[in-house]
Formats: C-alpha cells, structure tokens, sequence
C-alpha cells in the first residue's frame, strides 16, 4: 500500500487541512506525525503556557485521528533524522506539510526536502506572500495597498473549504512517545486548545444577526468589554483555518443588517490581513527577526534600564492601565490588542527600552504568540517598522486608559489594589488628594506605586533619541 506522511507543524486541524488532503489523496496510507524539535523546545523565546496550549491541542487532534481510526504518531529529536527513521519504517514516499515562513522554518524545511520527499502546501495563509506582491514582484511595505492586493486576488468560498476526513489508516505498528505532560496549561488561561473548540469560538463571533463581530468595530478597542474574537491562539496553531475565518467573515458580512455590523465584519476581515501582511514581511525581509525593518533604527541609544524593565514586566509602573495589561498577560497568557501596544509604547517610548526585550517577553507569555504578528506589531509600536514615519507616535497611557477603558472596570479587575478608587482618578491615581487616597484605601507610593516616569519629560527624551538614529 502506498504511504504519505502527514508532519503536523501549525496545522493541528483535520476541516480544510490541506497538507492532509494531499496526503490522503497521494497514499493508501497516512501517518500523522508531531516531532518534539529540541530547538524550538528549549529557545528562549518559548513560552511554558504557550507549550501547555500545544500539547493540549495535539491530545485534542489524537482523540479527533482516533475517532478516524488514526492516532498521531509523536517523535523527538532533530526533524532530518526523525523524519528520516519514520520513512524508513513506514516506506513512505512523500511527506507532506503546511509551509511556514520563520527564518528557522525555512532552513529546516529546505534541508529535510534536500534529502527526503518533502512537499510544501499552502494553509499558514489565505494567500501565500510570493502571491501579494507588486506587478514587478517586489512585496509590499505598507499595509493599505498590500490589504488592497489582498483582497482583489480569488477569495476562498465555503465551497473552497475541506471537510474533515471521515476515516484514516494509519499503520498500526509504529511506535509512538506520550504527549509530554508538562508544562500544565494554568486554569487562569481561559483558552481549552482542540479544533471543537475553535469552531465553536469562531461560530459563536460571526454568525447571528448580534453577533459580536457586528458590533466590532466599535467594541474591539475596549479592554473592559468581550469584543474579540479570542481566536488568535487558534489561529497560531491552525486549529481553525485562516480561510474558514476568512469566509466566516464574509459571511457575516453578507448577512448584516446594519451599516455598523458591515463595518464590523469589514475590520474583522482587515485584522486577519494584518496578520497575513506581517507573514509577508517576516517572508520577504527575514532580517526582521532580529533588528529593525528601519534599519537606522537599529542605532537607537537604548537606555534598558534593567530595574525599570522588571517593573514594566511585573505590572508595577505605575500606570494603571499598563499595569493590568501586564499583570494580565503574565496570569492569563492573552492580552487586549489595544492594551499591546499601549504597553509596548510605554516600554520603548517611556522607559527607552530596546523593542526586542518586550517583544521576547511577550513570545515567552503569550499563548497565541506568533513569530510574525508579534514581531510586526512591536515594530509598528516602536515605530521602526514598516510604516513611513511613526517614530513621534508616542501613546498617553493616561489619554488611552480614559478612552478605552473610561470606567475603569478593566484596571479594577487586574489591579485590585485600586478597586475603591474613583473613576475621576483611576487612570491617574496620583493625582487624587491625600484624604481621598485615604478613603479610598491606596496610598500612592505605599499601596500602590507612585509613577516610575514621568510621561511628558519621556517623551522628549524618546524623540531625541530617535532623531539621534535619523541623524
């Protein structure tokens, strides 16, 4: 009987999977396979709540194979030589799966294809970044005409969209390692990983005539209200597939009623092209990894003070709304995208903090930490990115904190320490008179701590540090 492999990456899904399908169409035979690769376990950007998501999630897809009289076969060691005994056992003729575009992906890729059947598929994306390109074949550089190439190029309909196999054989025969135990997901994260799961999270947003994703546009900005999906650990992971979510919002944006629920579908759709925009860019320029697209940037006098630093990590800036951002990422493993780049602001424009200590602090909390819309958006926050002249963007975190989460229910719920403080002052609680931190039961500088920086004098220092790399 003929044999494929299927070698799942970022794809722990069995509905529209199309490195399965093309397996499953080329053999007789399919061998799901997971490799433990000791060098994406032990990087220092790995995240423990992260790791627990993606072995909960690969329990999740064994159960779903097993149901398909399959099992996922788990190995450890180095992709090659894994993937080589595999094919030695099992005889296979192809190896087939989902492309991804990390720098280290890459090589991976290209040297287990060098030597072994190794066949690529689309499915990280809707469309692949060698598609969203100029006439000449140069990429994009700026969102809005890349978002404009994007969405002119064949869109996936429900029809495109792969069902999930009903049955699998998969040899019986074959040896497989337990699914590691540890790291345990905490019950804090409030993310159950598996592909039941993402459907339902995913129909639960898009479809019904009040379904969250009408009313996100104006929602989705806001910390203190359920406004977002919640489905980008999913995404990281392929337990949903980008063009399921992708016809999903254009479905509902088909079935809106309201001018504000298209509006709602059409800011939706815009943030999984964000998403897609940062995998081309971390395609193309794959220097981003680890120095600024700006590369003048990279000559920033960065001051990281290593105190300042612990205080942002640990949610003690003083700076309510950074402060529950903090602490929330730190307990949950998730963060409000507004909240991402308020406190991604703070720690490079406030505290003249390097982008990249922040952006590997995120990767080793984060549980839908993602290699390239991490890295996109700490640079579009730092200002060194991909947009034409950002640099003097430098966000209040009071200004954001009144606008965003104007009652205060966000900061109360993470800084408890502030609960009984008033709304006039929740956002800036040093300012509130000495008898009403009294009342109030937070002495600023004792309950709770007084303002590291000072906002307004961190700014100027921020741009005269930026001219200074322009210079």
């Amino acid at each position: 009987m003929a044999t494929a492999i299927w070698w799942v990456r970022r794809d722990l899904r069995l509905s529209d999977n199309q490195a399965l399908s093309r397996a499953l169409a080329a053999a007789d035979q399919v061998v799901p396979v997971f490799v433990l690769d000791p060098a994406l376990l032990s990087s220092p950007y790995v995240g423990e709540k992260r790791l627990a998501f993606l072995f909960d999630g690969l329990r999740s897809l064994d159960a779903d194979l097993r149901r398909c009289g399959s099992r996922l076969i788990v190995r450890r060691g180095r992709p090659m030589e894994a993937l080589r005994q595999l094919v030695a056992e099992t005889g296979a003729q192809a190896i087939f799966a989902e492309a991804d575009v990390t720098p280290y992906a890459r090589r991976r890729d290209e040297a287990v294809r060098a030597e072994l059947p190794l066949k690529l598929t689309p499915g990280l994306t809707v469309h692949r970044p060698s598609q969203v390109v100029k006439e000449d074949g140069a990429p994009y550089t700026v969102f809005t005409p890349f978002s404009k190439r994007w969405l002119s190029l064949p869109l996936p309909t429900a029809d495109d969209l792969l069902p999930a196999p009903e049955r699998i054989v998969t040899p019986a025969a074959l040896e497989s390692l337990p699914i590691p135990d540890a790291p345990a997901l905490p019950a804090a994260v409030p993310f159950p990983a598996g592909e039941a799961e993402a459907q339902r999270r995913l129909a639960a947003f898009t479809q019904g005539p009040s379904a969250p994703i009408t009313r996100y546009r104006e929602d989705r900005n806001r910390p203190d209200l359920e406004g977002t999906s919640r489905l980008s650990p999913y995404l990281r992971f392929g337990m949903v597939s980008a063009r399921q979510a992708t016809v999903a919002a254009r479905a509902a944006r088909q079935a809106a009623r309201t001018a504000d629920a298209c509006y709602g579908a059409d800011s939706w759709l815009s943030e999984l092209i964000w998403r897609e925009f940062y995998v081309s860019i971390l395609y193309h320029f794959p220097y981003v990894r680890t120095g600024s697209f700006q590369r003048q940037y990279d000559r920033i006098p960065w001051i990281n003070d290593p105190e300042d630093f612990a205080a942002w990590c640990e949610g003690r800036t003083g700076y309510p709304i950074v402060d529950a951002a903090m602490r929330q990422l730190v307990q949950t493993g998730w963060m409000h995208n507004r909240c991402r780049m308020i406190v991604a602001s703070f720690l490079v424009k406030d505290l003249l903090v390097d982008w990249r200590w922040g952006e590997r602090f995120f990767m080793q909390h984060l549980v839908d930490g993602d290699p390239a819309s991490n890295n996109g958006g700490w640079q579009w926050t730092a200002g060194v990115g991909t947009d034409a002249a950002p640099y003097f963007r430098v966000f209040n975190p009071v200004m954001q904190g009144e606008k965003f989460d104007p009652n205060g229910d966000y900061v109360r719920r993470w800084v408890p320490e502030l609960g009984r403080v008033p709304t006039k002052y929740i956002h800036a609680p040093w300012t509130m008179p000495l008898a009403e931190q009294r009342r109030a039961g937070c002495l600023v500088g004792q309950d709770y701590p007084a303002p590291i920086v000072d906002h307004g004098q961190a700014r100027e220092r921020t741009l005269a540090a930026y001219a200074q790399a322009r210079r």
